[in-house]
């Protein structure tokens, strides 16, 4: 009984954060079509997340000397990976298929629970993926943009590796009072170490800040940007990355990745709702897979004992979503850990 009430509860958790993360397109498109640089967006939210958690990085200032690798790990791939890898995919490959690359992310944790941890993946799970992924296909309607382009295609499948890490690494450090590493600490330490290898990669120097204190067009009405910003900073990062990682300990990997590829649903309908754009059949048709998936993938899949990855507080386990910000294709606007 107890069992059952913690994965309710976890699912419950997992779809908070599904939906914070879904919500961060819509809020950031606006600022983008604005004249604000998606790099220098993705920088503010990241950036402005680590301020917001930087009480609690003090607090746990002893995860620095317990867990450094865990948290440089979570740093690198889980916050700056994703996105890096995401947007330089974007600038060679249409962005659906980037998103949907990304998105095998669930797929890669499956493999590396069952060939790298040697831990057992069930059926559920696995059938959960395979119509999420499809689902997906339908979602960002990846037929109408089709590129085959080498380079594009492994960078999209490097943000797919570090959305991997995000589920990998966010389940690290749960097990005993020993090895276990406080999430709050992790996420804080791994937004600040996100926010200094993004402030080399975005140069937030050459932003025009003057655009955060004006108005900005959103679904035919007028709001603050720095409104919009502050939604994206404290909903769709710090909100969400806190209920992401806590949902992944307490259901898993696997089940948490299934359920996380809810975020392009998510972001999809909110664009329709509050951006009126275009909700075509298949991309209603590929929500319910999606959702249909992630139903399959919970309904058998119990939390599989924790433990620690790699020796030292390891980051061996090499984020979406995420989903990334596609703010130029009418219908497909999807954010998460990889993009605004």
């Amino acid at each position: 009984m107890q069992a059952t009430s913690g994965r309710k509860s976890g699912l419950g958790i997992a779809l908070a954060s599904a939906l914070a993360f879904g919500g961060s397109g819509v809020a950031a498109k606006p600022l983008i079509e604005a004249g604000l640089d998606p790099l220098h967006v993705v920088w503010l939210r990241v950036t402005g997340a680590a301020l917001v958690m930087l009480p609690l990085a003090w607090r746990h200032r002893d995860l620095v000397r317990r867990k450094p690798v865990l948290l440089l790990g979570f740093g690198l791939l889980a916050v700056a990976g994703v996105q890096a890898f995401y947007f330089a995919s974007i600038s060679r490959i249409p962005v659906g298929v980037a998103l949907l690359v990304e998105y095998l992310g669930p797929a890669l944790v499956l493999g590396w629970i069952r060939f790298v941890q040697r831990r057992p993946v069930t059926r559920a799970a696995a059938v959960g993926v395979v119509l999420a992924v499809a689902g997906l296909a339908c979602v960002v309607e990846v037929w109408a943009g089709l590129s085959f382009d080498a380079l594009g295609l492994l960078l999209a499948l490097g943000a797919a590796c570090c959305q991997a890490c995000y589920f990998i690494l966010a389940d690290h450090g749960s097990g005993d009072e020993e090895t276990r590493a406080d999430p709050l600490g992790v996420i804080a330490y791994g937004l600040l170490v996100g926010a200094a290898v993004l402030t080399v990669v975005a140069r937030p120097w050459t932003m025009d800040a003057g655009l955060l204190g004006s108005t900005v067009a959103m679904g035919g009405g007028e709001v603050q940007a720095w409104l919009l910003l502050g939604w994206v900073v404290l909903i769709a990062t710090v909100f969400a990355y806190v209920t992401g990682v806590v949902s992944v300990r307490k259901l898993s990997p696997q089940v948490a990745g299934v359920v996380a590829c809810l975020e392009a649903v998510v972001a999809t309908v909110l664009a329709w709702v509050l951006l009126r754009e275009h909700l075509s059949l298949p991309q209603i048709v590929g929500g319910a897979l999606v959702l249909t998936g992630a139903f399959i993938a919970q309904s058998q899949a119990p939390k599989a004992p924790s433990g620690p990855i790699a020796s030292g507080g390891g980051a061996g386990g090499a984020e979406p979503v995420t989903a990334g910000l596609r703010p130029d294709t009418e219908g497909e606007l999807s954010a998460g850990r990889s993009g605004a």
